[in-house]
């Protein structure tokens, strides 16, 4: 694909510096060093300055010190290293009941008091098609480590608690020995075509008008393309030929990796599951023209960072190739 890497959340060039997470004594003096940063998280929220930028707080920051859990390492930039450190078991009075990831986006989150008040947390999904490339590829990484940790506390080998290793990347047992690296889950997410249409789909419980791409899981044992192939005909009942890969974006709601792939469709009668599916419509090119310019009667806009928008605005851009 001729802008596979331009998706958000593609790579930025961070030097992770995967050498470095098990030399302690480094990222310690890293983490007195002025030229290094943290990032903040609280419950999947990440600190902000501002509605594009994430903030970047100094490694000697009020809200950093005396933490229990040693920052998250996430790699060498310019300035110097860069960590995240989460602030989740923070339980202000005014946080809402439903704080966290699936939060409703109108829902006031609470500031901290030891940070300063032109800095705010933040829904990454709402922000995502705001921020550079960099801050990106850091926020989806942070994200989806705490992510990872929060319910691996315990060891899938013996049951007995495991304890973070490796600067994050890793958590270790003490008991049996086991040690457990962060989990990617491989999802696809297809560009299927028939014709001049696309083929879209709504789960239920969606907001009204909210349509996009359909996706799903890859199971054990199974290549992209027969995922694809099977998903499709479970949701829709349509059969798909040739399923090419396009594109691929990191997926931190919690941890999953989206394979975009196109397919071209060799039916066009529809017959949904309900379980997996509120509906299902094939929409023409110039209909999605009106969607991703916001005038379609009764279909939203793509959410904006999307990879189901990145996939649609190429292929209406006949840029796929």
């Amino acid at each position: 694909m001729r802008h596979a890497e331009d998706v958000t959340f593609g790579g930025s060039g961070l030097d992770r510096a995967a050498e470095l997470r098990g030399q302690d004594e480094v990222l310690q003096a890293a983490r007195r060093d002025p030229g290094s940063e943290c990032l903040l998280l609280w419950r999947g929220f990440l600190l902000m300055a501002g509605e594009s930028a994430l903030a970047r707080l100094p490694m000697d920051h009020p809200v950093l010190q005396g933490r229990d859990k040693t920052p998250i390492f996430l790699g060498r930039e310019d300035h110097g290293m860069t960590f995240a450190q989460d602030i989740s078991e923070w339980s202000p009075p005014d946080a809402p009941m439903d704080a966290g990831p699936g939060r409703p986006q109108q829902a006031p989150l609470p500031r901290h008091p030891e940070v300063e008040d032109a800095l705010h947390f933040g829904d990454l999904r709402g922000v995502m098609g705001r921020l550079n490339r960099r801050d990106a590829e850091l926020a989806a990484t942070a994200r989806a480590l705490y992510s990872w940790h929060s319910t691996h506390e315990f060891c899938s080998r013996c049951g007995r608690a495991s304890r973070m290793a490796m600067a994050g990347w890793q958590r270790s047992c003490d008991s049996c020995g086991g040690q457990h690296f962060p989990r990617t889950d491989p999802v696809v997410i297809m560009l299927i075509t028939h014709g001049n249409d696309v083929l879209l789909g709504r789960s239920p419980g969606w907001p009204d008008n909210m349509w996009s791409l359909l996706a799903g899981f890859v199971e054990p044992g199974e290549t992209l393309e027969a995922a694809v192939r099977r998903e499709v005909m479970e949701e829709a009942r349509v059969p798909v030929g040739r399923v090419d890969y396009l594109s691929s974006q990191p997926w931190a709601f919690p941890n999953s990796l989206m394979f975009g792939c196109i397919g071209e469709a060799t039916g066009r009668e529809i017959e949904i599951d309900p379980v997996e599916l509120e509906g299902a419509r094939w929409v023409s090119r110039e209909d999605m023209v009106d969607v991703l310019a916001g005038n379609h009667p009764d279909i939203r806009p793509l959410r904006q960072g999307a990879i189901a928008e990145f996939l649609i605005r190429n292929w209406v851009a006949d840029t796929l190739a």
